[in-house]
């Protein structure tokens, strides 16, 4: 259940919630009677998150606002639902990144601009940094899903990792991986926990961009940010560790260009 408070008088008619959802500190704010705007501020632990929350109060408190009842909740479903028509607020985190992929709109599947939209509009409504930070998040959980078992599971029945004579595009596996960003954090959890479950026969290579596209709206210029990880496939050696049924073949030899080198 949220707490409410508001602030009435001559120059105000506002009002300022504030919830806990695990480890994470939500707040919706507007003038009353409009649907507000939402962040979400993710601070690692509930403990910590706890904390926030008590000192965001006693801010709101100090500029005059008066604690209200509080409406229906605002949790689950509802949030997120009305979250995808608001503008979230910086810095970014865990739960903004997912928050922001949860905003592709499916429905205009085939236009991928057209889908990537929603989340373009509002990253590039954030700072630069959150910008960066967003891209630097994305790399992070494509790496994390560059690994031999991720791709056993991608192509299950059709090739195996494990044969360097059966051919791996460095390019599909990464779009492949993307469809499962792009689908969010439980698809991301239960695909790292069960990479034999991975989707197929996918591909979703304009998640890339969104980042980009966020910066050139947001500053007219070309985007030039690297994140510290690279999300390009065989990237993460350690993911890619050979196990005892690797054997070396053409696509993990040296006459094999270093992109598309698998490693054995």
């Amino acid at each position: 259940m949220p707490r409410r408070f508001e602030l009435v008088d001559d120059k105000s008619n506002k009002y300022w919630e504030v919830w806990r959802e695990g480890q994470a500190v939500h707040t919706r704010y507007g003038k009353i009677g409009a649907t507000g705007r939402v962040t979400i501020k993710d601070e690692g632990s509930a403990a910590k998150a706890s904390k926030l929350l008590e000192r965001l109060v006693a801010q709101k408190v100090g500029k005059g606002y008066l604690e209200v009842a509080a409406k229906r909740p605002r949790s689950g479903p509802s949030v997120r639902a009305k979250a995808k028509n608001s503008v979230t607020e910086g810095p970014m985190s865990e739960a903004l990144f997912w928050d922001l992929i949860g905003r592709f709109a499916w429905k205009k599947t085939g236009d991928d601009r057209a889908v990537l939209k929603p989340a373009v509009t509002a990253l590039s409504k954030m700072s630069i940094e959150d910008i960066h930070a967003f891209d630097d998040l994305l790399a992070e959980k494509l790496y994390a899903l560059d690994t031999r078992e991720v791709c056993r599971g991608v192509y299950r029945g059709s090739l195996d990792p494990d044969d360097g004579d059966d051919y791996v595009s460095a390019d599909d596996f990464l779009y492949s991986r993307c469809v499962i960003v792009a689908n969010g954090q439980k698809m991301f959890d239960r695909v790292l926990a069960h990479p034999e479950k991975a989707p197929q026969d996918l591909e979703f290579e304009s998640l890339l961009y969104v980042a980009s596209e966020a910066f050139t709206k947001k500053t007219g210029k070309e985007y030039d940010h690297a994140p510290p990880l690279s999300w390009e496939s065989f990237s993460n050696k350690a993911g890619w560790a050979p196990t005892r049924a690797t054997k070396r073949g053409k696509y993990t030899g040296k006459k094999m260009p270093p992109g598309n080198r698998r490693p054995s």
